[in-house]
């Protein structure tokens, strides 16, 4: 068997512990432990003469500062992670022998890295991309990587085209332009001629492709896994997260905006609401398919362009992942984990999914050209909590030091140690799939169909979903300059939805297409986020107040909120306190010019008494429309609400302050409502 040790969460951090450096109260020393006694000035001949070359200090401290930064990730450059643990609802044993899908209650400690696709390191969050949703499983047999996305289809068939896909969203070459967008002639081009993306296509145009938080956003293996038992018998799985406060996104403009007041917004929220206490959750599920059905569907079971319907085949959630602390160091820990789809464990294996297959050629070779060489797994948020036994020796960055005089298998001066585990030991043994055919260069007949999952997508959608898709298609292709480029999408998409493509036709400046949409009625419902859990819980919102508020409201207002886990953070005109009519003071957390009304999930307008200064009311005017334009909720005051003659009646997603009971209750409603669509005739 196995060697037998505890793995949870406090060994994950012991182990990380040892590397943690405190430098609090201590002397400063070279990297050698040499103290040093002066750090403001270089060795010099003289006070204005030339710098000497024996100033091994200077040298030290500049070299490494010279090599501080390593190639950013080609893809997926834009990240934040954060640590916490898995825990299991019940056990999978008839499907797996994945020890750490056994025992109902187990946990695993996890690091997760959530990451933009197309962008570099410094671009904005909020842009519209596929997101990265990477997870570390450090079980006692092993790390196990589930390397997916927040969609649950990729753009390509085959990892040979990978570079030309990331070529073409990349910013073009002859002018790097633009960053982190896909609004370009450029990837609009590999579109149409690779039209194996269009269902990518219609996730990556949906409001999926702008998540209000990475807390808010489902996460996807993409590819089709095996699970295989202590029998040897094996079963095609699909790997879901689902978060548990429900999928929740932004809309374009406010996206945009968001980009400009806090390029970090995404990241920020992920790191304030763990510091806070708010620990996001996602449940793992597992769509489970017996390998005698993989050809019951009129799809490839297969194909990575390609979901299974969850109305098909059910989603059976098995666990849930808790996020609770945060990164110590962004550098030694979000930028150097290395992610990859072949760390796996007994139990877990992979399909001929032509796209899973080069990921598990590609990741090793990009972590060795990242990372230094081949002993990035020895870094410390790479190691995994299990001993790890090999031959392996040298190298660059080595920090294992290896005794003995054998570094070979097959050999007697060490007893042939360490020697292969069988089966029973824990020894990993691929499932024997039966393979057999001739080399070819082709893809299958069974991958052919582009269009169908595209319609059934596009199906699913509700009205205000649907908008969106076409709004976004005008946006991407409004920015292309070559009109053959916008013509050709338009006529491909004609083959998902000849109303759509119409409509984006008529925007762009080109004919309508000329294809036929193909015959599919079926829908997803599970696909919509207007089916998604809504609740207030960690949502933020604006508190507008002003000198001569009205303590008595304002303060049960305040207190409902906290007490539905609403986040509520206070706004003023300048830093300092505002006080109430009855002398009562609220100190003011942000100013009009310090935030903006787009970081914020609904608004609270207090104000104070009617003689505000008139560019006080003139922002609290402009935070209400900003408000309004992105359909999330306004509550006003009662001795505001006079003032305001912007509603005179309550519509959707505004509440007026009449009855305070009332109010509270309609307000959190209405926050939990999150967008109010009927707003604008959906």
């Amino acid at each position: 068997m196995t060697e037998n040790f505890n793995v949870n969460e406090a060994s994950k951090d012991k182990q990380l512990e040892q590397y943690r450096a405190d430098d609090q109260g201590e002397k400063l020393t070279t990297n050698q432990g040499l103290r040093v006694s002066e750090d403001e000035h270089s060795l010099k001949a003289g006070v204005r003469g030339p710098t000497l070359m024996e100033d091994f200090h200077f040298r030290e401290k500049m070299t490494h500062f010279d090599h501080e930064r390593i190639p950013e990730r080609v893809v997926h450059a834009r990240g934040f992670a954060a640590h916490g643990h898995f825990e299991l609802y019940e056990s999978m044993a008839p499907f797996t022998k994945a020890k750490f899908l056994q025992e109902p209650g187990s946990k695993t400690p996890v690091f997760v890295r959530f990451s933009t696709v197309a962008g570099s390191r410094g671009s904005a969050e909020t842009v519209r991309d596929v997101r990265g949703f990477a997870t570390k499983f450090y079980t006692e047999e092993g790390n196990f990587d589930l390397v997916g996305n927040n969609i649950p289809v990729f753009f390509i068939q085959d990892a040979i085209k990978f570079p030309d896909l990331i070529h073409a969203v990349k910013p073009e070459p002859h002018n790097e332009m633009p960053q982190a967008a896909s609004a370009h002639d450029t990837f609009w081009d590999f579109v149409a001629n690779n039209q194996e993306t269009a269902h990518m296509i219609m996730w990556h145009l949906s409001d999926r492709a702008i998540p209000r938080s990475f807390r808010m956003m489902e996460g996807f293996g993409v590819h089709t896994f095996r699970f295989v038992n202590e029998e040897g018998r094996a079963h095609f799985i699909k790997f879901h997260w689902k978060p548990v406060i429900g999928v929740h996104s932004l809309v374009w403009d406010e996206a945009q905006k968001i980009s400009g007041n806090d390029p970090d917004f995404l990241r920020r929220d992920l790191w304030e609401n763990i510091d806070k206490g708010n620990f996001p959750e996602y449940e793992l599920g597992v769509q489970i398919l017996p390998e005698e059905e993989e050809f019951k569907f009129d799809f490839d079971v297969l194909d990575p362009t390609k979901i299974w319907p969850e109305e098909i085949v059910p989603v059976k959630l098995i666990g849930k992942m808790t996020l609770n602390r945060n990164v110590d160091n962004v550098f030694a820990e979000i930028e150097q984990v290395a992610f990859h789809p072949g760390h796996v464990v007994p139990g877990i294996d992979f399909t001929n999914d032509p796209l899973l297959q080069g990921r598990l050629f590609s990741y090793t070779d990009t972590q060795l050209i990242r990372l230094g060489g081949p002993n990035f797994h020895e870094l410390p948020i790479n190691r995994p909590v299990c001993p790890f036994h090999n031959n392996q020796r040298d190298g660059y960055g080595r920090q294992t030091i290896n005794v003995g005089q054998v570094s070979y298998h097959q050999n007697s001066l060490a007893g042939n140690t360490p020697s292969p585990a069988n089966p029973e030991e824990g020894g990993y043994v691929h499932y024997e799939e039966k393979v057999e055919g001739r080399k070819v260069r082709a893809r299958s007949e069974s991958f052919n169909d582009f269009f169908s999952q595209a319609k059934l997508f596009y199906n699913s959608m509700s009205e205000a979903e649907k908008k969106h898709i076409i709004d976004a298609f005008s946006f991407e292709l409004g920015k292309c300059k070559s009109k053959d480029v916008r013509q050709q999408v338009v006529e491909m998409f004609g083959n998902v939805d000849t109303e759509m493509a119409t409509s984006v036709a008529k925007k762009i400046g080109v004919k309508p297409p000329s294809s036929t949409q193909v015959n599919v009625t079926m829908s997803s419902p599970a696909l919509s986020q207007s089916n998604t859990k809504k609740s207030p819980e960690t949502r933020k919102v604006g508190v507008i107040v002003g000198n001569g508020y009205n303590s008595g409201e304002v303060d049960k207002v305040l207190n409902a909120l906290k007490a539905a886990k609403v986040q509520p953070e206070i706004i003023g005109e300048m830093q300092g306190m505002v006080e109430s009519v009855d002398g009562s003071k609220l100190e003011i957390e942000q100013t009009f010019s310090t935030t903006n009304p787009v970081l914020y999930d609904g608004l609270y307008v207090v104000g104070g008494d009617a003689e505000q200064p008139e560019m006080f009311r003139q922002q609290v005017l402009y935070f209400i429309e900003e408000t309004y334009k992105h359909y999330k909720t306004i509550g006003i005051s009662s001795n505001w609400a006079t003032v305001i003659d912007r509603f005179t009646n309550e519509e959707p997603g505004v509440v007026l302050a009449h009855d305070l009971p009332e109010f509270t209750n309609k307000f959190l409603d209405s926050i939990a409502e999150y967008r109010h669509w009927d707003r604008m005739g959906y």
